[in-house]
């Protein structure tokens, strides 16, 4: 099987995982929200492990300081351009309201950064580092399912079906095949990007931890939860980056 099928395979596998989050909004309805902090969470610490075990820590190894440098304020700029071009709040899929304005624009926030992950995972498909894409793969499917979930809270609120919830969790995570195959193609022409590469997709993540995750985790007044669940999330991922052996 060619390898760019493989990857939009794998990269469409992490889209779906995204569905997944709808889930919990399916059997807990408006109960689902208070889990979501704890969630973000998970996210948060799963994606700042895999930044840096998986992305930051490969390009150090691999290319000089100026390439990490740049690369990585250039993520850092991608995502912050990203976010402030988005639309301002509107109604979502005809229906209007403060909950359908909300699904606007969380739908749109995690579609913009759906990008640099698909960044990611292409980057880490076309390194020949062993272990490496899979770890990537696996980071980027966890941490879309609690962002699924984000998806779906206010969605359900709004009165829109279950099957327009997951489906809509799922479009969010629709640019990342695409960014996954445009990275691992530019690699893979000019393997020298490679370096520059994983620090762009490490920078992008890391902001994207700090301007959206983070700050959705800890919006409430809950403050255990959310830590509980960065500190479970870091954990498993370096349990899987050490059972992996990246």
């Amino acid at each position: 099987m060619p390898e760019v099928l493989v990857l939009i395979l794998a990269a469409g596998g992490t889209a779906l995982a995204t569905g997944l989050g709808a889930i919990p909004v399916f059997l807990l309805g408006r109960r689902a929200e208070a889990l979501a902090s704890s969630l973000l969470g998970f996210a948060a610490g799963a994606m700042t492990v895999a930044a840096f075990t998986g992305l930051l820590l490969p390009a150090a190894e691999e290319g000089s300081s100026a390439e990490i440098v740049g690369g990585f304020v250039l993520g850092v700029a991608f995502v912050l351009v990203a976010r402030r071009l988005l639309p301002p709040e509107r109604g979502f899929l005809g229906r209007r309201g403060p909950d359908a304005s909300a699904s606007a624009l969380v739908f749109l926030v995690l579609f913009v950064h759906s990008l640099p992950e698909g960044f990611a995972i292409g980057t880490a498909f076309a390194s020949n580092r062993a272990g490496l894409s899979l770890f990537v793969i696996l980071a980027i499917a966890i941490q879309n399912v609690p962002e699924g979930t984000s998806v779906a809270i206010p969605m359900a609120a709004s009165g829109f079906s279950r099957n327009r919830q997951f489906w809509a969790a799922v479009t969010t995570s629709a640019p990342q095949p695409v960014g996954a195959v445009i990275a691992f193609l530019l690699v893979e022409e000019i393997e020298s990007l490679l370096p520059f590469s994983f620090a762009f997709a490490a920078g992008a993540m890391l902001a994207l931890i700090a301007v959206e995750l983070l700050p959705q985790a800890y919006a409430g007044r809950a403050r255990l939860g959310p830590s509980a669940g960065i500190a479970l999330g870091a954990a498993l991922m370096l349990g899987l980056s050490f059972a992996l052996g990246v």
